[in-house]
């Protein structure tokens, strides 16, 4: 089985000629090569492929440097929002000692040059999971990195109300400038910008209380920031995020209370806009886009999401009672990821097979 087509008459087409991907997390299609698309794989390689006749070439090898274990290994790509006059390439990995690195590469050639490797940001993780993943460049041309709460259960450590670590939080840096004693600036309207230290926050925080923010995306028409967060054992959530948000974990799981010890009043909080529980194969969320593209009129404006164990793809839409959920796919992926490329049109990737499909209408 492919696919059961449940909302209207739309399919998932096969891309790149048959070709399998071992273990791809991330796609992103290159802003100066249509129709070319970088394939992150978990392992540690970036590969790119061309959509019009299949063919693969390597750009980047880190397998030496990267744990690829579990929700380890390299977990994400962005290019900078001025490349190629800025040739950058900006990458998250989990390396060999369980450390969260954050690098800037430079480009030269049609590769990533592994040599020019900058360290932004790296700090050990406590446990192997909830290492989140995300790296975007938003609307404002700043970088947003999404990290979890550092893993074991029920956040042993507290980690996602602290704001005197990274971990549990959406942070956000500007790469093209430098602050005192960091090879990047801070934002200056993030909630704890005038900070020197983490002593009393975290600069490079820009939301927290986050459990696993695996993956997240600004809608292209108004940069609406939609993050969907893993859950612990019963809810997982979609938010809307701002600056300055608390979303709530480890004190709420959605919209349920988990453990609000020490948590105080439920009004200091930001609650997600859709959540849904597990049961039926449901057990942890992928985060998508908000469809802009052209191929399916009728799903303009929804965003598009997935569960990575029962392989459902849902649209979520405000209607003026909220927002409305429909299940648009019942599949058999594994869904690690959505993909967006520059026409707006959404593909879907699947960590079993290693194929990569794109939302389309039948014919």
């Amino acid at each position: 089985m492919l696919a059961i087509f449940v909302a209207g008459n739309i399919v998932l087409k096969e891309m790149f000629e048959g070709k399998r991907f071992l273990a791809p997390v991330f796609m992103l299609e290159s802003p100066t090569e249509r129709g070319k698309f970088y394939i992150v794989q978990q392992m540690g390689l970036v590969r790119l492929v061309d959509s019009s006749n299949g063919k693969i070439k390597g750009v980047f090898d880190m397998r030496k440097k990267v744990t690829f274990k579990g929700e380890m290994g390299l977990l994400s790509m962005v290019l900078h929002p001025a490349f190629p006059k800025k040739p950058y390439v900006y990458i998250y990995y989990i390396d060999r000692n369980m450390n969260s690195v954050l690098s800037e590469f430079r480009f030269s050639g049609g590769r990533i040059l592994p040599n020019s490797e900058r360290v932004l940001l790296k700090f050990k993780q406590p446990y192997s999971n909830h290492n989140g993943g995300q790296l975007l460049f938003g609307p404002d041309g700043f970088l947003y990195l999404g990290l979890g709460d550092g893993g074991w259960a029920g956040d042993p450590h507290n980690n996602a109300q602290d704001t005197t670590t990274l971990l549990g939080a959406l942070l956000r840096i500007d790469v093209n400038t430098r602050s005192e004693g960091k090879p990047y600036g801070i934002p200056p309207d993030n909630p704890f910008s005038k900070s020197k230290t983490c002593k009393s926050g975290c600069p490079e925080i820009y939301a927290w209380g986050l459990r696993n923010p695996w993956r997240f995306s600004f809608d292209r028409e108004r940069g609406t920031l939609w993050l969907a967060d893993v859950g612990q054992d019963k809810w997982e959530e979609i938010d809307t995020v701002f600056s300055g948000g608390n979303y709530g974990w480890r004190c709420y799981e959605g919209n349920h209370p988990y453990n609000t010890e020490g948590c105080g009043p439920r009004e200091r909080y930001v609650f997600p806009i859709h959540e849904y529980g597990h049961g039926d194969g449901n057990c942890s969320i992928t985060g998508g886009y908000v469809y802009r593209g052209k191929r399916i009129p009728d799903l303009y404006g929804a965003y598009i999401f997935g569960d990575f164990c029962s392989g459902r793809i849902w649209t979520l839409r405000r209607n003026d009672h909220g927002y409305k959920v429909e299940l648009l796919l019942d599949t058999d992926l594994m869904i690690p990821s959505f993909a967006e490329d520059r026409e707006g049109e959404i593909y879907v990737l699947d960590y079993r097979s290693g194929k990569i499909y794109r939302l389309e209408l039948s014919d």
